[in-house]
Formats: C-alpha cells, sequence, structure tokens
C-alpha cells in the first residue's frame, strides 16, 4: 500500500536551464544540485531534475506536476508569463477549481492549479 508521494521526477535536457526554471521562475528552494539530479522543495513536496541519457527520446503525455499559486491565479500567470513562460491553454473553469497548463524549460507539461472559492 502506498502511504503518500516520496518525490516526483521530472526528465531533463539542461540541468542548469532546468534548475533555473524552477528556483527562479517557480521559486521552489533547490535543496541539492549535481550534473545528472537535482533536487527543489515544493511546499515539502520533493521534484528531483533527472537528466536524460542521450538515447531516451522524449514521451508526449506522462504526469503533470501541479503548482498552487502563492496568490490570484491570473496574477501568477501574468509573472510567468512576463518571465517568458509558454502556457499552452487558457485558464479553465470546472467544479473542482480552476486550472491553467504551461511547460517548463524541457518542454515538460505543468499546471497551475487554484481550489474552487467557496
Amino acid at each position: 500500500m502506498a502511504t503518500g508521494v516520496a518525490s516526483v521526477w521530472v526528465p531533463v535536457d539542461d540541468m542548469d536551464r532546468a534548475v533555473e526554471f524552477y528556483r527562479d521562475v517557480l521559486g521552489l528552494e533547490l535543496t541539492d544540485q549535481q550534473s545528472q539530479w537535482s533536487e527543489l522543495d515544493a511546499d515539502g513536496l520533493r521534484i528531483g531534475l533527472n537528466a536524460r541519457e542521450g538515447a531516451s527520446e522524449h514521451a508526449d503525455g506522462g504526469a503533470v506536476i501541479s503548482f498552487r499559486p502563492d496568490g490570484a491565479l491570473e496574477s501568477e500567470v501574468d509573472r510567468l508569463r512576463d518571465a517568458g513562460v509558454r502556457f499552452t491553454g487558457e485558464i479553465s473553469e470546472h467544479a473542482w477549481g480552476r486550472i491553467v497548463p504551461f511547460k517548463d524549460s524541457e518542454g515538460n507539461d505543468l499546471q497551475l492549479y487554484a481550489p474552487p472559492q467557496s
């Protein structure tokens, strides 16, 4: 039985570029940086950046990491757009919350998530 998520691994092509994105653009705390593996703290969840081997192909689809913005969703979208982040869709409204998809520096799918307002 699984008791929780220990970490999330994200494949990256360029470790320095990926660290810069997750640390400087998203604002996560870098806790370890090496050439093949780096770790960031996302409010208690460990995100590992794992260097792709040269022969490894990029996959379509797969896991998506959802981040909670610190403040209004629209404000964070504006901040990230100003930082050069590429959004792949607009904010969508759902009964379970609001999301907006974007890409990290390595082409991985990410999103911002805001829970429904009561």
